[in-house]
């Protein structure tokens, strides 16, 4: 009688591999999500001490463009030809200056004035922007699940902003709001086209060095206020030096963010890690109530989940019908085989 051992199934074998590197996929898609959710407690913790939100976002830029250049340079080796051109610098600069400073900045500009939780819940209608744009522009008309999304994600901004309560916002922290979700539909249609042919870490890299670049120009031109301090921050309670929060934003919640988001991607494609992305919401709002004490109202945390639950549902449809409405951010990212498609 033989005794049959796994080398006598390989495809027992393959499954088993399949499966750890799935759970492993999960584990560090769930940590590029949480890197990427500290950045509005982290970075209100400077605001609350005189940082103004163009210093902060352009620290957190700069030193994640600083510390992404090394995997970009070894990523473009042999396609140093791409920077040629025209399409490759519209590309990169629009992700740079919009997706990227911009977006952030509003976010930042947003965080100022309400909660952390509430701010990214404004942002995250990006996609309901996309939708419209598609349509627009390209005559995508919207499916049923697709029109269902956005019916819940308007409700869901509907109860963020507590329209019928006792709520009180500020009308300019909305504003800013959704220009971040703006600048995070741009993030997707631009991040959905590939026609650059630049690996996902450059252009990355090159978006945020532009960004940082352009933030540092109109901090210097007086366009954007930039206004720093080295008072301690408190953060949990606990005080801390001023470095601290400035060098968690470049180093986890930029650069460690992409880069585990980068392996995340390519462990489990482009549709899971986009869903696995949607946790960031959840991760934000956990993080600030950790770190600032900060909570939105049960009736925003609602709206909340509609909003997510109705980008779930958009980026439920954009799979089964084929058409892309973009990457995520927070942050969906290229499949094994497709490593051209940017990242937020």
């Amino acid at each position: 009688m033989t005794t049959r051992t796994s080398l006598d199934h390989p495809t027992t074998t393959t499954r088993r591999a399949g499966a750890r590197t799935l759970l492993l996929g999960l584990a560090v898609a769930l940590l590029s999500a949480s890197m990427f959710g500290t950045a509005g407690a982290v970075g209100k913790s400077l605001l609350l001490q005189g940082w103004t939100p163009g210093a902060a976002v352009a620290a957190r830029v700069a030193l994640g463009a600083l510390v992404l250049a090394a995997p970009a340079a070894v990523a473009m080796r042999g396609r140093w030809h791409l920077l040629r051109r025209p399409i490759t610098w519209i590309h990169t600069g629009l992700f740079g200056l919009v997706a990227v400073a911009g977006c952030q900045l509003f976010y930042f500009l947003a965080v100022e004035r309400l909660s952390v939780g509430v701010a990214l819940m404004l942002e995250y209608l990006g996609p309901i922007l996309v939708v419209g744009w598609l349509w627009a522009r390209h005559g995508q008309r919207p499916r049923p699940l697709t029109i269902g999304g956005v019916v819940l994600a308007i409700a869901g901004l509907l109860l963020v902003l507590d329209v019928l309560g006792d709520v009180q916002l500020s009308a300019v922290g909305v504003m800013w709001g959704l220009l971040a979700a703006v600048g995070l539909a741009v993030f997707f249609v631009v991040g959905a086209d590939d026609a650059s042919g630049l690996p996902p870490t450059a252009f990355a890299a090159m978006g945020m060095t532009i960004g940082a670049v352009a933030l540092a120009l109109a901090g210097v031109l007086g366009v954007v206020p930039m206004g720093i301090s080295t008072q301690d921050v408190l953060l949990a309670g606990l005080d801390a030096p001023w470095w601290v929060p400035v060098l968690w934003l470049g180093l986890v919640a930029a650069a460690g963010a992409y880069l585990t988001g980068i392996v995340a991607a390519r462990m489990l494609g482009a549709k899971v890690s986009s869903f696995v992305g949607l946790a960031e919401v959840m991760f934000a709002v956990l993080f600030a109530w950790l770190l600032l004490a900060e909570m939105p109202a049960p009736v925003q945390l609602v709206g909340g989940v509609l909003i997510v639950a109705g980008v779930a549902a958009i980026k439920a449809d954009e799979r089964e019908s084929g058409l892309p409405v973009g990457t995520y951010e927070v942050e969906p990212l290229p499949d094994v085989a497709d490593d051209t498609t940017p990242i937020r």
